[in-house]
């Protein structure tokens, strides 16, 4: 009997391994179920769809929202500046309506100081008063000069300026003609008296002058 060599020894130990192994686990390679791939990416691409249309329709409804607020806010700004202008209107109303009523006074304070300094006490009668009744008279235009310059201030104060329209030619957008006048070394159409006291407020008119306009 012939001896084994070890290259004997391995070739027979490798063919009983053989034989007594089992490859069919190993050959057998699980093949994946394509039906149901393709059913399971079917249901994930709906499931993308809807969740794409769903985060569509929320952000066309935040837009929505977004404009709707814009537009509101537009529309408190635009109101709020209607507002704001008619409170505006109202207190030049109320400043321009007080101012008046000053220049009403304005006109009796300055009557009455011009009738002061006009004053000419008479000398026939009451002589044994005559000096009392000069330096009564000089005191109360004296207080009313007083009066006239702080009402003057404030109104200067409140932006309030005279016209000033003796020897200007007339001009209807600060004046209006009480009385007419004839004087020839004068030139036509230019004022030549001044009745009533015109005022301007910021370049604006608050009370027309009236004057008296010389014709020719």
């Amino acid at each position: 009997m012939t001896p084994e060599t070890p290259q004997d020894e391995l070739l027979a130990a490798l063919q009983q391994y053989l034989q007594e192994t089992d490859f069919a686990h190993l050959t057998a390679i699980d093949q994946p179920d394509l039906t149901t791939l393709f059913s399971d990416l079917a249901g994930l691409k709906t499931e993308v769809k809807a969740e794409s249309r769903q985060f569509k329709a929320a952000l066309d409804s935040l837009s929505d929202t977004v404009e709707t607020l814009k537009a509101d806010n537009q529309a408190l700004a635009g109101e709020l500046t209607k507002a704001n202008e008619r409170l505006q209107q109202q207190r030049r109303d109320v400043e321009r309506s007080m101012l008046l009523e000053w220049l009403d006074i304005y006109d009796r304070l300055s009557a009455g100081y011009e009738a002061l300094q006009n004053y000419k006490p008479v000398d026939g009668l009451f002589r044994h008063s005559k000096p009392q009744d000069v330096r009564f008279v000089a005191g109360v235009a004296e207080g009313q000069e007083i009066t006239l310059k702080r009402l003057e201030q404030m109104l200067q104060r409140r932006r309030v300026i005279a016209i000033d329209c003796v020897g200007k030619p007339f001009d209807a957008q600060t004046m209006t003609t009480v009385a007419i006048g004839n004087d020839p070394t004068r030139e036509n159409v230019v004022v030549l008296e001044e009745l009533r006291k015109g005022f301007l407020i910021e370049d604006q008119v608050l009370r027309l002058a009236e004057v008296k306009v010389n014709k020719l």
